[in-house]
């Protein structure tokens, strides 16, 4: 149950993560003004505290094992939002991370 909780985590922190730095890039690069920079700000602060929930007590690890979060996350929004085609290569270091993920994450370490 902790394990499925904290994927759950993990895909909430980066739906809030990558979608504010999005709301951002829409405000600034994109000129569609502050309230969606704002609003990608937001955001980035409820992204943090959804980090926080996670049933590991380490920063660094969470942290870490979240970049290949973030990693995978930011292909799939691109495809999704942005229409993004990622080729083999983006898929590969994609599933490369969420590999590490799992390794940093998950590991049996006789707690």
């Amino acid at each position: 149950m902790l394990v499925a909780r904290s994927i759950a985590l993990f895909v909430l922190a980066a739906l809030f993560e990558i979608g504010g730095a999005w709301l951002v890039w829409q405000g600034v690069r994109e000129h569609r003004g502050w309230i969606w920079a704002g609003a990608g700000i937001i955001a980035l602060g409820v992204y943090g505290f959804v980090a926080c929930g996670q049933p590991d007590a380490h920063f660094g690890r969470i942290l870490a094992a979240y970049g290949g979060v973030f990693v995978a996350g930011s292909l799939t929004w691109g495809v999704v939002v942005d229409r993004f085609r990622p080729d083999r290569w983006d898929v590969i270091g994609a599933l490369i991370c969420l590999a590490g993920v799992v390794v940093i994450m998950y590991a049996p370490r006789g707690r």
